[in-house]
C-alpha cells in the first residue's frame, strides 16, 4: 500500500507540474479504428476496434486542431508478454510541446524527473542521481560499446556485423542486428551509472520523428534509461504528409507480411499532420515512473490489481 500512495503522490505531481507550465490535460479515445503502424506492436481487438497502444495519433489530431501544449496519463494495451518492468496493459504519460526542439525537450523531461521523485534513485540495484544526465547519440554509443561505425553501414548487416565482431544470424536485417546490439551491447551501460538520453536514432528507424535538418542521416529521435530501465521514448515530430505516408506504406507491408492484413490507413491521422504545428512529443512510461519512485523490483509492485 505504501508503494500505492506512493503512486497517487506521482501523478499528483505530473498534474501540477504540467499544469503549472501551462499544459491541458486531455482524454482521447482507448478503443480505436486503427492503432498505430508499428510493424512489432501487436494490438489488442475490442469487438470491432482495437484498444490503442498509444494515445499519439489521437493527441497529435488535437494539436493539429489547436489544442496547444497538452498532456496525457492513458491506460494503453499491446499484446506483449509480462516481465519485471512490463505489463501488456499500463499506464502512458504523454505529453507534447509546440515548437519545442529535442534539447527544450529533454530539458522538460529532466525538470519532470526532478520534481517528482527523489534527488536520488535506487531501483533493481542500481543508483542514479538526478542531479546530471548523460546525452550521447547513437552513433557514440555504437562507436563506444560496439566498435562499430552504426551511420556508415546503415541498410547493410554484413558491414555492420564484421565491424561489430558478431556473427550474422540467418534471415538477419541490418535492422534486426541493429537491435540485437543495441539491447546486448549498449543497452546494459545505459542509466547504470546517471540517467542517460540515447539520442539521434539512424534515419531508417526515425518512426514519427523527422530527420535531423543538419544531419539527414539521423532522426530526431531520443531515448531515456534511468537506472538502467528504458523509461521514455521522444520524437521532434514529423509534420510532412507524404513522407510520413511512405514510412507508414512501408511498415504496413512488413507488419502484413509478418502477421496477416488487418486495419485499414489512418487517413485522418495523415491529414492531421499536413496540419501539425512545429512541436516534440514524449512517451514515457508512468508505472516505470513508480518503480523509481518507490524503488519497486517488479511492476506489479506498483499497480493497483496486477493480472
Amino acid at each position: 500500500m505504501a508503494a500505492l500512495r506512493r503512486r497517487n503522490l506521482l501523478a499528483a505531481g505530473v498534474r501540477a507540474f504540467f499544469g503549472a507550465r501551462g499544459y491541458a490535460e486531455v482524454e482521447t479515445p482507448y478503443a480505436v479504428v486503427a492503432p498505430g503502424e508499428e510493424v512489432h506492436l501487436r494490438a489488442v481487438r475490442a469487438g470491432a476496434r482495437y484498444l490503442h497502444t498509444s494515445p499519439e495519433f489521437a493527441m497529435k489530431k488535437l494539436l493539429a486542431g489547436g489544442s496547444g501544449p497538452i498532456f496525457q496519463l492513458a491506460r494503453v494495451w499491446r499484446d506483449e508478454p509480462w516481465s519485471d518492468t512490463h505489463a501488456p496493459e499500463f499506464t502512458m504519460l504523454e505529453w507534447y510541446s509546440p515548437r519545442a526542439d529535442m534539447g527544450a525537450l529533454m530539458d522538460e523531461t529532466e525538470a519532470l524527473l526532478r520534481a517528482v521523485l527523489p534527488p536520488v534513485v535506487e531501483c533493481r540495484g542500481l543508483r542514479n542521481s538526478l542531479e546530471h544526465f548523460e546525452r550521447i547519440s547513437v552513433a557514440q554509443a555504437f562507436a563506444r560499446y560496439v566498435g562499430a561505425d552504426v551511420l556508415a553501414t546503415v541498410d547493410d548487416a554484413p558491414a555492420l556485423a564484421a565491424q561489430a565482431g558478431a556473427a550474422l544470424r540467418a534471415g538477419e536485417s541490418w535492422e534486426d542486428l541493429f537491435f540485437r546490439l543495441l539491447l546486448e551491447r549498449v543497452e546494459p551501460h545505459l542509466g547504470h551509472e546517471r540517467p542517460t538520453f540515447l539520442t539521434h536514432f539512424p534515419a531508417p528507424l526515425a518512426a514519427l520523428a523527422r530527420r535531423d535538418p543538419a544531419d539527414p542521416r539521423v532522426a530526431e529521435r531520443f531515448e531515456l534509461f534511468v537506472c538502467g530501465i528504458e523509461l521514455a521514448n521522444a520524437f521532434v515530430e514529423l509534420t510532412d504528409a507524404a513522407e510520413q505516408r511512405a514510412r507508414f506504406l512501408a511498415d504496413r507491408a512488413r507488419r502484413h507480411a509478418l502477421h496477416g492484413a488487418d486495419w485499414e490507413m489512418d487517413e485522418d491521422f495523415l491529414r492531421a499532420v499536413a496540419k501539425l504545428p512545429p512541436c516534440a512529443g514524449i512517451a514515457l512510461g508512468f508505472d516505470r515512473l513508480a518503480m523509481l519512485a518507490t524503488g519497486a523490483r517488479q511492476i506489479s509492485d506498483v499497480l493497483w490489481l496486477p493480472e
